[in-house]
């Protein structure tokens, strides 16, 4: 797939989730073999302000392809954050379209954009003329029942010069509930001509085949699925190139090693104090499955230290009875 001028080789992408997808996880995410990567949510006031903690959340580090994602609703502001983002090397710039949470829509920006395709082309229009690498938008279905109008908007967006659409298949109002209505991203599909990437309900292998197959989308991309889990790329790269093959899913030794791998990395970039802060539910979600995983979660919400981790995944492994297999140096 080509992404204006980017290439990307292969068909799963990491969605963007604020206070998810760091440079940490992007890497592993990456590691595991995510096609493309899009980074947390960034307010494009905020960098038209200079706030000094901001270019901290558009780090690219090594998860290459990367866009960076900015959220705002007027063209000069989206327009002038995107040629800021610029400074941290991008590979393209995401506009948010489909953020769905009250204190984004309540200002116009989000999801809440949806409300209005004109401006839509305009945001779009703005910030490609303030960039030279790609410009892609992530949106939703609509609004609400009564405003599903993401071919509109796509089809909007693609005069005003996006290079890619990646469309969440839910409303607004629906949230990430109920089922994503994947038809909808068939009928973006078929209105455009820069690829599409669908997004929504993707929790393994086989529904990322389903949902290529069923809607003609060029990737899939995955959210919620990858949390404590970067390895759903890995199962879905080999299900899409290697003859619908099923490789096991990840066992809980190569589980806490990963744990422990990420988690370094985000102390690494972020600093121990915070980063274990942020790690808790990372933690949380890689115990996922585990034996006696609702005791050691409530550990793992505790975590202060890396060595504290470690202890914890001394005792996770031990408790699954793989005593000498503990993934600690």
């Amino acid at each position: 797939m080509q992404i204006g001028n980017v290439k990307i080789n292969g068909r799963a992408a990491l969605a963007p989730m604020a206070g998810v997808s760091d440079r940490a996880f992007r890497e592993v995410c990456s590691f595991f073999g995510a096609a493309f990567t899009v980074s947390e949510m960034v307010s494009a006031k905020a960098l038209e302000m200079g706030d000094k903690k901001t270019p901290q959340l558009m780090e690219i580090g090594s998860a290459r392809p990367c866009a960076v994602q900015i959220f705002g609703y007027e063209p000069k502001t989206m327009a002038c954050a995107a040629k800021k983002a610029m400074e941290l090397q991008p590979d393209a710039i995401d506009i948010n379209m489909g953020c769905p949470a009250p204190k984004i829509t309540c200002s116009g920006s989000g999801s809440a954009l949806m409300k209005n395709p004109a401006l839509c082309g305009e945001i779009v229009a703005a910030v490609k003329g303030a960039v030279s690498v790609p410009v892609t938008v992530k949106m939703r279905s609509g609004w609400d029942g009564s405003c599903v109008n993401a071919v509109e908007v796509a089809e909007i967006c693609e005069k005003s010069g996006a290079d890619a659409i990646t469309l969440h298949a839910r409303t607004r109002a629906q949230m990430y509930e109920p089922a994503a209505d994947w038809g909808i991203i068939k009928k973006v599909k078929q209105s455009v001509s820069v690829p599409v990437i669908g997004n929504g309900d993707v929790t393994g292998a086989q529904q990322a085949a389903l949902m290529l197959e069923k809607t003609g989308c060029d990737a899939v991309m995955v959210g919620r699925a990858a949390l404590g889990n970067p390895f759903i790329f890995r199962e879905i790269n080999s299900y899409l190139t290697d003859g619908c093959r099923i490789i096991p899913p990840a066992g809980i030794n190569e589980k806490m090693l990963v744990m422990l791998k990420h988690i370094k990395l985000m102390c690494l970039y972020k600093g121990e104090a915070r980063a274990m802060k942020e790690a808790r539910k990372h933690a949380g979600w890689y115990l996922k499955g585990a034996k006696g995983a609702a005791a050691f979660r409530r550990s793992a919400g505790r975590l202060e230290t890396y060595a504290q981790l470690e202890e914890l995944v001394k005792d996770v492994i031990t408790a699954q009875g793989l005593t000498g297999a503990s993934p600690c140096p």
